[in-house]
This record gives structure tokens, C-alpha cells and sequence, in this order.
């Protein structure tokens, strides 16, 4: 027994890992249109807005998908679901890097937030399988780390790829590893202990024959799911707009440094996402709490708003912005409680569709956040161009990122309305 249970828990590490890699990729593309807002621009010949909608494109797909995807978990299962929507990642990254036009490069973009759309919700289901649920947050928190290294490298080591190679290249070479990665996981992963022949390592809730639609029926009329979508939109929203959009130019224009320093400050930020999603993660199981750590970080990441949009830029040193950045990515990580907040309020059935739901928030206000900023800058442009693309100056972004601080604002307030079921699934509190 001791034997098989060994097997087990090492085969779990299999799992995840390549889970993980999958993940990795995902963040990438999550944020490498910002890094090559330029090339972009004058490649297709567009504005700021389109610049803004061609990112959205990603999110608006991983926003409708993520029903289907906690679905598609709970029935398809995770192997094959991240198998064939990581395939698609690499087909449409493929596309995107051969774009002849805009239109072929919103297609491309588009399928790649479809296909990259399944792939977390589908490892919170393979955690509500293969982890127990005091192990769930810690391990919500480290894939969020794993899956922040593509962040990190969908930034200066894309800038010095698309300096080697060139952008279009790049996006195809990331294609091919997707299309690897995709094969790896139909291979390797397996949705449930038993699958492989183990007994379970959670105990198992009592299943009843419920349609489809009352599962999403229990899940959407459930009032505790949703302040966990506002809180997740309002902070995961904001900072990955930062990070994968208006970051780098925002340094480039603000602090006239070249686009590779730029891309420095940014990777500070998923820096300090990476290591806030295991401290926030470890912090919450620890002291069988989620919604103390979860307001705090809040908190904390709505003052680095203020004072980048209320601090006078000529008032901060690098290294004190690099300081602020790091905070603000390290705050922001608060988001990763919010998965496991919407999974212990709901039936452990519905895993897959109550995580979906909740994560469906933060693409919704990704998606609608990109574009609103660059309408902004847009309506603030002073006239200025460089290279033919346009320029703003500090109040310009100030008065974009204000949408920014708006948004974590809403976060904070969905915090108060959070249910506090100190880690365990609400069934279970209330037995």
C-alpha cells in the first residue's frame, strides 16, 4: 500500500509538471502583444484601439470559453481537453506569425485564446483530483508561479528573440513548442487517480444525476460564486493590462527608455506576481483562512495604483520604481485565492464550471480594459510621432490608468462579500 501510494504521489508531479509547461505557454501569449506593440503597428498599419482590441482578441475568446472549458473538465476531462486546445494554441500562433494582414492576425490571435481558454481550469480539476483540499491553494498558488515564467519570458527574452529572428518568427517557433507540448500532455496526463489504478486521494462527493444546465443553473444562482468573479476581474484585469499591453510603452514614452529596458520593469512586476501567488497560496492554507490575506493583498495593490498615477514620475528613481512594481505584481497575486474562494462555496461536481465561472471575470475586464485604455490615450494624444508611431505623455497615461484604479477599487469591495469557509468545500462546513 505504502508502495502504490509512493507511485502515486511521485506520478502526480508527472502530471502537473507538464500541466505546468502548458500553462507556461498560455502566459506567454497573454502578454507578448504588449512587447510588440511597434512592430505590430507598423506591420499591419493600425491605432492604439486596434492595437488594443488585436490583444482583446485573446481575452475575449478565453472569456466565453471559460464555461465551455469547466464543462469540457468535467466531462471531456483534462487530458484530452488540454491536449487539443494547446494544438489549437500552436496552430493559431502559427497563423498570427505569418499574418499577411490584420484581419489573418485577429483569426490568429483569436484561436489561440481559444485554444490556450481550457487549460488552467482543466489543472484546478486535475488538483481537485490528484491534491487534497489543504493542499489546494498552495498548489493554485505555485502553478500561477510556473505559469508567470512565460510572462516573464514573453518579455526581455522576447525582446531579444524578436531582435535575432524578428517577431513573426518567434510566434511561429512558439507554435511548434505548443504543438510538442500538446502531444506531451495527451501522453502523459491522466484526469483521476483511478485512472491509473490508485485509489483516490480525495474522498469522493456523492454524485447525482444532474443536467448540464442545472449544474451551471446551481453554480450562476449560487450569490456566493460571483463576488469572486469581480474580485478576480478587478485585479487580474488591471495588472495584466499593465503588464501585457501598456507597460513597455509606458516606460518607453514616460521614462524615455528603450523598449528592452522597458521590458525589465514589466518582468519586475510578474516577478512579483510569481512569488506572491506561493506566498499568498501558503499563507492562506497555513492559517485556514482566504478572505483576511485575500483583502490585504487587495489593499496593497490598489496604493501602488496611486501612487504610480499620483506621484510625480520625476519624483521616483528606478530603483524605486522598480520597488513600486515589484509590489504591485506581488499584491496583485491576491487574485489566486479567488479559484479557490468559487471551488469551496460550490458542490466539489461542479469544480470545473464554479472555477470557470469565477475566471471568467478576470478575461472579461482584461478584454474590456485594453481597448478602454487606448481609447483614452488615443483621445489625449498630443500630436507627437515617432518612427510613425504615436507617442503620450505622463498625463495622458495617467488618465488611462485610472481605469486601472477603478478596477482594483471594485475588487476590494467584492472581497467584503467573499464567504469565508476557512479552506474547506462549504458542504462540509455546513454537515
Amino acid at each position: 500500500m505504502n508502495t502504490e501510494r509512493s507511485r502515486l504521489y511521485t506520478y502526480r508531479w508527472y502530471i502537473w509538471g507538464i500541466l505546468a509547461l502548458a500553462y507556461v505557454i498560455v502566459f506567454f501569449h497573454r502578454v507578448a502583444a504588449g512587447v510588440v506593440r511597434q512592430d505590430l503597428i507598423k506591420a499591419f498599419n493600425i491605432t492604439d484601439v486596434e492595437f488594443g482590441n488585436l490583444g482583446s482578441m485573446y481575452f475575449y475568446a478565453y472569456m466565453i470559453m471559460q464555461i465551455p472549458s469547466g464543462i469540457l473538465a468535467d466531462t471531456l476531462g483534462a487530458r484530452k481537453t488540454v491536449s487539443i486546445g494547446t494544438l489549437l494554441a500552436g496552430i493559431g500562433s502559427i497563423i498570427f506569425g505569418f499574418a499577411s494582414n490584420i484581419t489573418l492576425a485577429y483569426i490568429g490571435r483569436l484561436i489561440v485564446g481559444l485554444g490556450v481558454s481550457v487549460v488552467f481550469i482543466s489543472i484546478l480539476k486535475v488538483l481537485s483530483q490528484w491534491f487534497r483540499e489543504d493542499e489546494f491553494g498552495r498548489m493554485s498558488g505555485l502553478t500561477s508561479f510556473i505559469g508567470n515564467g512565460g510572462a516573464l519570458l514573453a518579455q526581455f527574452p522576447l525582446v531579444v528573440m524578436v531582435t535575432s529572428i524578428g517577431w513573426r518568427l518567434s510566434f511561429a517557433a512558439i507554435g511548434v513548442l505548443s504543438l510538442l507540448v500538446a502531444v506531451l500532455a495527451y501522453l502523459i496526463v491522466r484526469n483521476s487517480p483511478e485512472d491509473m489504478g490508485f485509489t483516490p486521494i480525495i474522498e469522493k462527493a456523492e454524485k447525482k444525476d444532474i443536467s448540464l444546465s442545472e449544474s451551471i443553473k446551481n453554480v450562476f444562482s449560487n450569490p456566493k460564486t460571483w463576488p469572486g468573479f469581480f474580485a478576480f476581474g478587478g485585479m487580474f484585469g488591471s495588472v495584466i493590462a499593465f503588464v501585457g499591453a501598456w507597460g513597455v510603452p509606458y516606460m518607453i514614452h514616460v521614462y524615455g527608455v528603450s523598449k528592452a529596458k522597458a521590458s525589465t520593469f514589466t518582468m519586475i512586476v510578474t516577478l512579483g506576481l510569481m512569488i506572491g501567488s506561493l506566498v499568498i497560496g501558503t499563507i492562506s492554507d497555513k492559517i485556514g483562512r482566504r478572505k483576511a490575506p485575500f483583502l490585504t493583498f487587495s489593499l496593497i495593490y490598489t496604493l501602488t495604483w496611486l501612487i504610480l498615477i499620483y506621484v510625480n514620475p520625476g519624483k521616483i528613481s528606478f530603483s524605486a520604481l522598480y520597488i513600486l512594481l515589484f509590489i504591485m505584481g506581488f499584491s496583485s497575486s491576491g487574485f489566486v485565492l479567488s479559484w479557490a474562494c468559487s471551488k469551496e462555496v460550490n458542490n466539489p461536481n461542479y469544480a470545473g464550471i464554479s472555477t470557470g465561472t469565477v475566471n471568467m471575470g478576470g478575461f472579461l475586464f482584461a478584454a474590456i480594459i485594453q481597448p478602454l485604455i487606448g481609447y483614452v490615450l488615443d483621445k489625449n494624444w498630443t500630436g507627437k510621432l515617432i518612427e510613425g508611431v504615436k507617442v503620450y505623455t505622463v498625463v495622458s497615461y495617467n488618465r488611462a490608468f485610472l481605469i486601472c484604479l477603478i478596477a482594483s477599487i471594485i475588487a476590494i469591495i467584492s472581497i467584503l462579500f467573499v464567504k469565508e469557509t476557512r479552506c474547506r468545500n462549504i458542504k462540509t462546513v455546513n454537515n
